[in-house]
């Protein structure tokens, strides 16, 4: 969670004020980022909710509308944030973005650069991965993108750990004022192998690249590009399985066939009034877990090099 208060501090338990970004959970499916205003109010099929009515209440609280309905106020975390923000570009997602942080080994105080910026979902939780005292300097060629991008930074409070410029990094490379400076560098660009050389230089001895790229013609050709001055080059492709537990009846009248894999049968016996033993027809509850129907497959390669050392 991000704070909004000019401390620039991050904080886990402070209480919403107004001009707070809040992420507004509805349903499962359904959650927007709202910025709470005195005056204003949030109109939903589940009723009218005065933004006042807000103000002074812990992150996480459920509120009420005027018609009883009822939603949630959470804090606005990069992991929630990625799942509102305006699809300016294609994102990544948490999975990639988890591992992105850990294997670039990103601390806090790290200087990180970022090409290209896109829609921010990165760099939202790079910012958090490096405060208090590290920095992310990000880069996008459209002026537009960045310029949005530059907003949603103010609306969460990451402008004192996010940069965003505009600049062709495929075609300039990096400023030369980050030369040396960098621990990591991150490329989110059509042809990488074009900024490799430059990312280098903006390295520190012994820093990491790490490139994203959605086909493996690219990653074959930031290979071959890579192997001048860096080492350890790995390339990984994250594929998430969700999966969905509910509770379900079993009817334990079908004897062995119809209890689930890895469930023991349930049966009980009762004496009935000729004084013989019968099975009885009845239903009990069990809890089930199955793979979901709509797993989301292939987003892209991630390639990872260390810069060779100097001697």
């Amino acid at each position: 969670m991000f704070a909004n208060d000019p401390s620039k501090k991050i904080s886990f338990t402070r209480c919403i004020r107004d001009g707070d970004l809040v992420i507004v959970y509805e349903r499962h499916d359904t959650l927007k980022a709202v910025k709470v205003c005195e005056g204003s109010v949030l109109q939903n099929r589940f009723g009218v909710f005065k933004h006042s009515d807000w103000i002074g209440k812990p992150f996480g609280i459920k509120v009420f509308s005027n018609k009883g309905g009822f939603v949630y106020l959470l804090a606005p975390t990069p992991e929630l944030w990625t799942l509102v923000l305006s699809h300016r570009t294609q994102i990544l997602y948490i999975a990639d973005i988890s591992f992105v942080i850990m294997y670039l080994e990103i601390v806090p105080g790290c200087v990180v650069l970022e090409s290209g910026t896109g829609s921010g979902s990165l760099t939202t939780s790079l910012a958090r991965a490096v405060a208090p005292s590290g920095h992310v300097y990000t880069f996008d060629f459209h002026e537009l993108r960045a310029a949005s991008a530059r907003e949603d930074f103010e609306k969460m409070g990451l402008s004192n750990l996010a940069t965003v410029a505009v600049r062709d990094i495929q075609g300039k490379g990096f400023p030369d004022e980050y030369c040396g400076m960098a621990d990591s560098v991150f490329l989110d660009l059509p042809q990488p192998w074009l900024a490799i050389p430059s990312a280098g230089k903006m390295l520190k001895q012994d820093g990491i690249l790490c490139s994203f790229s959605p086909c493996v013609e690219q990653v074959q050709r930031s290979c071959e590009t890579l192997k001048s001055n860096f080492t350890d080059i790995r390339t990984f492709e994250i594929l998430l399985r969700t999966y969905e537990v509910q509770e379900g009846k079993l009817d334990n009248s079908q004897g062995e066939e119809g209890v689930p894999l890895g469930m023991r049968p349930c049966k009980r016996r009762q004496r009935s009034s000729e004084g013989s033993n019968v099975l009885e027809n009845s239903t009990s509850t069990v809890v089930m877990a199955r793979p979901c129907s709509e797993a989301k497959g292939h987003t892209g390669y991630l390639t990872f090099a260390r810069l060779k050392c100097v001697s």
